[in-house]
């Protein structure tokens, strides 16, 4: 089970440091067919994992500049407090029906990042003083600051809140719906949102973690912590390879992979 659980991990981090958000989609999965733990306790250990690995990607992004401290913290205050919400969610479904809904979240996510790669890309017009011009929610100041109007404070809150209900209810970090969000309603650059989603995930895994552990679930430290390791060098070496391959090709190899396991996903629990 050792060598599984480091290359498991390797998988997630890997694909993590590829994409820089979505990864995570990968450990439900990997934890419940690969290592035969059961789905809850996948979700348990997914949570932990993720949010380790994350926190070390945080660090390592945020030396270089990269973390928008503020943002990210109103953005996981609301994730922390959807979290328990997901966990609650998750304990009233059954394992077939809560694994078929990861499915379908696969497949929801698959889309959109199909769709975002095939796009062709389109310089972002920032809106004027009187909005007029189309551009994110949020604005920011001469110097870069984030404007932090109570229409921005709200949509931020939001979105970070359902970000928390995911994380809790399947055991993602949310990175697919974090980095789109903080580029489109923010304005953030798509570096920084990477590093700021990073920092959200880690914190967010925490509620989610301690919600967990308060349900009773079993978080195993051998598997989590040969998952985490496995996670920190495939996340470092995807960060390497994104570098060097186009972002298309990367998302779109991606989506397949996603759109693989989701099928794998649906056809055992459509079986049983």
């Amino acid at each position: 089970m050792s060598p599984l659980s480091l290359l498991f991990g390797a998988i997630v981090g890997l694909s993590l440091g590829l994409t820089g958000g979505g990864g995570a989609i990968f450990a439900v999965p990997l934890l419940v067919y690969g290592l035969n733990v059961p789905t809850k306790d996948a979700v348990a250990i997914s949570l932990a994992a993720v949010g380790a690995t994350s926190f070390v990607g945080f660090l390592h992004r945020w030396k270089l500049g990269e973390v928008e401290l503020r943002t990210g913290v109103l953005f996981a205050i609301a994730g922390m407090l959807g979290a328990p919400l997901g966990t609650w969610i998750a304990s009233r479904l059954s394992d077939a029906v809560l694994l078929l809904a990861f499915a379908a979240l696969m497949i929801i996510v698959a889309i959109r990042l199909w769709r975002q790669a095939s796009r062709p890309a389109v310089p972002r017009v920032d809106c004027g003083p009187t909005g007029d011009a189309e551009g994110p929610t949020c604005q920011r100041d001469a110097t870069g600051l984030l404007i932090l109007t109570s229409r921005c404070a709200v949509l931020l809150l939001c979105v970070g809140l359902m970000t928390g209900v995911l994380s809790g209810l399947f055991g993602v970090g949310g990175g697919f719906v974090i980095v789109p969000a903080l580029v489109l309603f923010s304005g953030m650059s798509i570096h920084r949102a990477v590093g700021t989603s990073l920092m959200v995930i880690s914190l967010v895994s925490v509620s989610g973690i301690t919600a967990q552990a308060w349900s009773g679930r079993t978080i195993s430290p051998a598997i989590t912590g040969l998952f985490v390791i496995g996670g920190v060098v495939g996340l470092f070496v995807g960060q390497q390879v994104a570098r060097r391959l186009p972002a298309v090709v990367l998302q779109k190899v991606f989506v397949v992979a996603i759109l693989a396991v989701a099928v794998f996903v649906i056809a055992r629990n459509l079986q049983t």
